[in-house]
C-alpha cells in the first residue's frame, strides 16, 4: 500500500508507491488543466471583450464575452453523456485522457486566435466553436476524475484522496488567477490587450503535455475491472432506471457549487473592479490569495468528513453561506482592498467546507456499473444551468438593475435551494463502493 492509501477493491495496489502518486497526479492534474483555461477565460472577460466584440459598448460587450462563457458549459451535459459512457464501458482512464487531449489542443488553439480586427466576425466565432469543444472536453473530467481516485482510495481516507479532484479544479483556477495577476502587474495595459492575454492560454501546453504524460503512461495501471451491462442498454439509460432520484439530488446538490464557484472565483474579479475600483492586478491578487486558501482548506474539510461524516460538513457550509453571504458581500461592496480580501477569505472557507467532500458525496451516490454517466450527467446540468449562467446574471444585477449586492441574494438563494437536497441525503461515509 502506498503511503497515499490508494487502493483497488478487494485488494492492495500491487505498483510501487510512485505508481499511487503518479494515479493521484493524473486523476488531479486534468482537472488543473481544465479549470486552468475556464479561469483564465473568466478572468480576461473584459480583454475578449475589447479584442472580440469591439463594436459593443461596454455593458454589451462584457454580455457578449460572458455569453461565450456560458455558451461552452452548454455542451457540458452532452460531454458527460459522451465521457460518461466512455467510462462505464471502456474504462476511466480512457476517458481521462481523451478530455485531457481535448482540452489541450482547444486551449492553445485560443491562444493562437486571429481577433476581430484581424478577420472581423469570424473571430468571435471561432472562438464560440473553441469554447464549445473546451465544454464538451470538461464534461467528463471532473466527475471521471473523482470517481478515478474514490475508487481507487481506501475506504477510511476517500474523502480526502477524491478531493483531490476538487482541488485539482482549485489549482487550475489559482493558477489561472496567478498567471493573470503576473501578466497584468508585469505589462501595461495596452500590451495586455494587444498580445498579453494570449499567454495564459499558450503556457497551456505544458500543463496539458504533463498530464497526457502521465495519463498515458499509466493507461493499462491499476483500473477497476469494466463492469457488465445487460446487452444492448446503454449505461446512461441504466443509471436514468435505477438511480434517478439521485441524479436529480446531486443535481440540486451541486448548484450552489457552480454559482459559487464562476460568482465567488470567477466573476468577482469583475466586480471588484467595477463596484469597488479596485485596479486590475489588486482584483487579480486578492483572489489568487483566496484561491490559495480553497486550495489549502478543501482537504482538510474532506478528511473531517472522513471522521465525522459528509453530511454535517457539507450542510454546515451550506447554512455558512446563507448566513454570512450578505455581510460578506459587504465587505466586498466596500470599496476598501483590505476589506474585499476579508471578504473573498470568508467566502474561501465557506466554499471549501462544502466543496472539500462534495467529491466524494458524488461517487457515494451512485452504483459502479453506472457510475460515470450517473454522475457525469447530473454534475454537468447543474454546472450548465447555475455555473454558465452565474457571471451573467451578477453582471446584469450590477450593471443593469444597480444592485451591487444582488449576486450576494442570488447566492443565498441557490444556497438554500441545495441545503435542502443536502438534508435528504443519505449519510455515505463508510459505504461500500463495489
Amino acid at each position: 500500500m502506498s503511503s497515499l492509501d490508494i487502493a483497488l477493491p478487494g485488494g492492495s495496489l500491487p505498483a510501487e508507491v510512485p505508481a499511487g502518486r503518479r494515479a493521484l497526479l493524473a486523476g488531479a492534474l486534468g482537472n488543473a488543466l481544465e479549470w486552468y483555461d475556464f479561469a483564465a477565460y473568466g478572468f480576461l472577460a473584459a480583454i475578449f471583450a475589447k479584442n472580440f466584440f469591439p463594436d459593443s459598448d461596454a455593458f454589451v460587450g462584457l454580455i457578449a464575452a460572458f455569453g461565450v462563457f456560458a455558451a461552452s458549459f452548454v455542451m457540458r451535459p452532452v460531454g458527460g453523456v459522451v465521457f460518461g459512457h466512455i467510462g462505464d464501458r471502456y474504462g476511466r482512464r480512457h476517458a481521462l485522457f481523451i478530455s485531457a487531449a481535448m482540452m489541450t489542443v482547444s486551449t492553445v488553439a485560443i491562444g493562437l486566435l486571429p481577433t476581430y480586427a484581424a478577420i472581423g466576425a469570424a473571430a468571435p466565432l471561432l472562438l464560440l466553436l473553441l469554447r464549445l469543444l473546451q465544454g464538451l472536453s470538461i464534461g467528463g473530467e471532473y466527475t471521471t476524475s473523482a470517481i478515478f481516485l474514490a475508487e481507487n482510495a481506501a475506504l477510511r481516507r476517500r474523502g480526502l484522496i477524491a478531493s483531490f479532484a476538487g482541488c485539482g479544479a482549485s489549482g487550475g483556477t489559482l493558477l489561472g488567477s496567478m498567471v493573470g495577476a503576473a501578466t497584468a502587474t508585469l505589462m501595461s495595459t495596452d500590451d495586455l490587450v494587444a498580445w498579453g492575454w494570449r499567454i495564459p492560454f499558450l503556457l497551456g501546453i505544458l500543463l496539458g503535455g504533463f498530464t497526457l504524460y502521465l495519463r498515458g503512461s499509466s493507461a493499462h495501471g491499476n483500473e477497476p475491472p469494466a463492469r457488465a451491462h445487460r446487452p444492448g442498454r446503454l449505461p446512461l439509460i441504466e443509471a436514468m432506471r435505477s438511480d434517478g432520484r439521485e441524479m436529480i439530488r446531486a443535481a440540486v446538490l451541486n448548484l450552489t457549487l457552480g454559482v459559487g464557484f464562476y460568482m465567488l472565483f470567477v466573476y468577482l474579479t469583475t466586480y471588484m473592479q467595477q463596484v469597488d475600483g479596485l485596479a486590475e492586478r489588486v482584483s487579480l491578487q486578492i483572489n489568487t490569495i483566496s484561491m490559495v486558501a480553497v486550495l489549502g482548506l478543501a482537504p482538510v474539510f474532506a478528511a473531517l468528513s472522513d471522521r465525522i461524516g459528509r453530511k454535517p460538513v457539507v450542510c454546515g457550509g451550506l447554512i455558512g453561506l446563507i448566513l454570512l453571504s450578505w455581510p460578506l458581500f459587504r465587505l466586498l461592496d466596500s470599496g476598501d482592498a483590505g476589506a474585499a480580501l476579508v471578504g473573498q477569505l470568508g467566502f474561501a472557507v465557506l466554499v471549501a467546507a462544502y466543496a472539500g467532500p462534495m467529491p466524494c458525496v458524488l461517487v457515494e451516490m451512485f452504483r459502479p456499473a453506472t457510475r460515470c454517466s450517473a454522475l457525469s450527467l447530473s454534475y454537468n446540468l447543474a454546472l450548465g444551468l447555475a455555473g454558465g449562467t452565474a457571471p451573467m446574471v451578477a453582471v446584469y444585477l450590477v450593471n443593469r438593475e444597480q444592485f451591487d449586492m444582488g449576486p450576494a441574494v442570488y447566492l443565498i438563494a441557490v444556497a438554500a435551494v441545495s441545503l435542502i437536497a443536502a438534508l435528504t441525503m443519505r449519510e455515505t461515509r463508510g459505504r461500500a463502493l463495489s
